[in-house]
């Protein structure tokens, strides 16, 4: 993977893929210098204080705050799902677990947890939204399966923090092959859909074609629940959906809504 990335970068330099130009706005240093304007914005007048100034924008407000709530929620959901059971670490047992027993009892809650604390931590600091990235699955497809793999990871970028204006110059297409291989190897998980059950296959391919065209794992999530609300409904079937998939359907619908008006 990492001979694909670099012969990549080198291949796209006569393409006017890969930017050889090397600026200082990636350096270590420069971001040091940006957190007098970036730590506790949040809390400033410019951040959250001038959310709720006005009561008009209220509505607005509220309804923005909860599609980012969606968004981050099941797309870390479905990425720690969709490379956890590649690794083995989240099985189906594990996600019974998840929605049966209270408290941190799985891999996958703590990873949640551990996601949900990033999150909270780098919004602090003025960063993007800090989550897991489906990316990570390239660390999968060479072969990590324990923390050790993280723990690997996180010293690297630790480094590359120094190392920012040189690597900056890797066009983001370079990842393409090893995330592709992943994909490949993920793709071995649509076995364990039923697929002559309708009832089940329908909002399994909503969920994944829509997640593949739109690029976002949110929306696939989304049609999913919607599609196994709808299916279900139209078969007579309504009480067997638990009544948090009824809202969290409505709420995504809700979503979309606001997101076709604004």
């Amino acid at each position: 993977m990492l001979v694909g990335i670099i012969l990549t970068t080198i291949i796209g330099i006569p393409m006017g893929v890969t930017n050889l130009h090397i600026s200082g706005q990636y350096s270590f240093g420069a971001s040091v210098s940006q957190l007098g304007d970036t730590f506790l914005a949040a809390f400033s007048d410019k951040g959250m204080g001038s959310l709720f100034s006005d009561p008009h924008r209220l509505p607005l407000v509220l309804v923005t705050i909860l599609s980012f709530s969606l968004s981050d929620t099941f797309d870390s959901l479905g990425t720690f799902i969709g490379t956890g059971r590649q690794t083995g670490i989240f099985s189906g047992k594990e996600e019974m677990e998840l929605e049966e027993q209270p408290g941190f009892k799985s891999k996958l809650d703590k990873a949640l947890f551990a996601d949900s604390i990033a999150t909270g931590v780098g919004s602090l600091f003025g960063t993007s939204n800090i989550t897991a990235y489906v990316e990570s699955s390239a660390g999968i497809g060479a072969g990590g399966r324990t923390g050790l793999t993280s723990v690997t990871v996180a010293v690297m970028f630790i480094l590359s923090a120094f190392l920012s204006p040189f690597l900056s110059i890797i066009p983001s297409v370079a990842v393409a092959p090893s995330l592709i291989m992943v994909g490949v190897m993920m793709m071995g998980n649509f076995n364990d859909i039923p697929w002559k059950d309708l009832e089940e296959a329908i909002p399994a391919f909503m969920a994944s074609i829509v997640m593949a065209f739109t690029y976002n794992i949110t929306y696939g999530i989304a049609f999913g629940f919607i599609f196994y609300t709808l299916v279900k409904t139209v078969l007579g079937k309504g009480k067997q959906v638990h009544p948090l998939i009824w809202v969290v359907s409505l709420l995504f619908i809700i979503n979309f809504a606001v997101l076709a008006l604004i």
